[in-house]
């Protein structure tokens, strides 16, 4: 989706009543939700423009990072797109999104990455089983950290 359309559609919101929009092109996805600052995420297409910011879950003790694996998992890797906080649920108290031993399907959600208090919804770009959580809830992520392995 070309910026020029896609800067008409956020003016068409802010002007509206309308609080969300959104798009499916063949190029991607687009959606617009009308509140505050606005992220775009070129991996789904997704704008954010949240009315409230999601409150932090309050964090148990840091725990200590999981070691760096000498050996690389096997199956596929599920990355960070971006720097944030990683999320295993969309709520504190919620149910996660999966579990070790989840089948997910290709465009599954299977976590959060928050970023500048907008959350974004990460999804799995393999079908299959999730062998593998890397991530602690509420653990810091940078760009291209392994997430989840999935068989």
């Amino acid at each position: 989706m070309d910026l020029r359309k896609l800067k008409t559609l956020i003016d068409l919101v802010s002007e509206s009543n309308v609080s969300e929009l959104e798009i499916t092109e063949a190029e991607g996805k687009v959606r617009i939700v009308k509140g505050g600052p606005a992220v775009v995420q070129p991996a789904q297409m997704q704008m954010h423009m949240p009315q409230a910011a999601a409150p932090a879950p309050a964090l148990a003790p840091a725990a200590a990072p999981a070691p760096a694996a000498a050996e690389a998992p096997k199956g596929h890797v599920v990355k960070s797109p971006m720097v944030g906080t990683f999320y295993r649920a969309s709520a504190p108290g919620a149910k996660s999104f999966v579990e070790v031993g989840s089948q997910v399907k290709e465009g599954e959600t299977v976590c959060i990455i928050e970023a500048m208090k907008i959350l974004n919804e990460i999804e799995t770009d393999k079908a299959g089983t999730i062998t593998q959580i890397l991530c602690e809830n509420g653990q810091a992520v940078e760009y291209g950290q392994p997430l989840f392995v999935i068989e």
